[in-house]
């Protein structure tokens, strides 16, 4: 498995994404995983399923430090006293005491940033996360965090895929030291809409997905987390670590519509401030 180091710690570049799996799905989903070989766990307090996730490794008999878990806290609990809550009720469920990242999920319309950061901190301080970092969290807001506020953020979670660049923040990320991480990497399944990747995949014996996952992977500072509940699935994911993509791949990939969003929600920050 190919890994990054941020904030210190040294983290699998390829995760497993638990969205909208609950209860025993979301159980055997991450016994499968980790049984396959993967080591990062993404979760939130959103999802409901801190409770399962945390079974599945409890059962796994694979040593805590070896697993890289995520969670994160929901944008309405970002006042202070809520966080703390929050991260409580997260360990809890989670069966840990630690988390290895601690994540805003989303920004708030109104929220203090650098009260919020400075709790991420706190609990970072007294030990109950190992690193803290943002999710979609456009280059105006990473900036005040990086920059203002001073937080070591680990990284910003954002959606990017073949079909939504990332180019500015990237950059931005990138100079600052901060990795993106993918999710929705897949492009919530409308990768085969787009013959020019089924070209690519059949030059090297993949599937569209795999090579969508390893243009991400193949970048510098870059991480991704498919959701995957089966394990035909999860291996095929595993395989995009041995896809080698050429300069061809890359400038094909880089003329497909980079501006699909999918995850867009009413309380989305303004992607494209300043």
């Amino acid at each position: 498995m190919e890994t990054l180091t941020t904030q210190g710690l040294t983290v699998p570049k390829l995760g497993l994404g638990t969205f909208r799996m609950q209860g025993d799905e979301c159980r055997a989903a991450v016994a499968r995983a980790l049984a396959l070989g993967y080591r990062h766990i993404d979760t939130a307090e959103m999802y409901g399923n801190e409770d399962a996730v945390g079974d599945a490794v409890a059962a796994s008999g694979i040593a805590r430090e070896q697993i890289h878990i995520t969670t994160k806290v929901w944008w309405q609990n970002l006042a202070p006293d809520a966080i703390r809550k929050a991260f409580d009720s997260s360990i809890a469920k989670l069966k840990t005491p630690y988390v290895d990242f601690y994540l805003i999920h989303w920004p708030a319309p109104d929220m203090n940033l650098a009260a919020a950061l400075e709790t991420l901190m706190r609990i970072k301080q007294d030990g109950g996360a190992r690193a803290i970092g943002v999710c979609n969290f456009p280059i105006a807001l990473l900036k005040q965090a990086v920059e203002q506020v001073k937080a070591p953020i680990a990284c910003n979670q954002v959606e990017y895929h073949v079909l939504l660049g990332q180019k500015r923040l990237l950059a931005y990320a990138r100079s600052k030291g901060v990795p993106l991480t993918a999710y929705a990497p897949l492009a919530q399944g409308r990768l085969a809409s787009y013959p020019q990747l089924a070209a690519i995949a059949d030059k090297h014996g993949a599937t569209a997905a795999q090579v969508a996952l390893a243009w991400l992977l193949e970048q510098d500072g870059v991480m991704a987390i498919p959701k995957a509940r089966g394990e035909a699935s999860q291996k095929s994911n595993l395989g995009a670590l041995n896809v080698k993509l050429d300069d061809s791949d890359r400038a094909v990939i880089a003329a497909l519509p980079k501006d699909q969003r999918f995850v867009n929600p009413a309380f989305a920050p303004v992607w494209d401030a300043p």
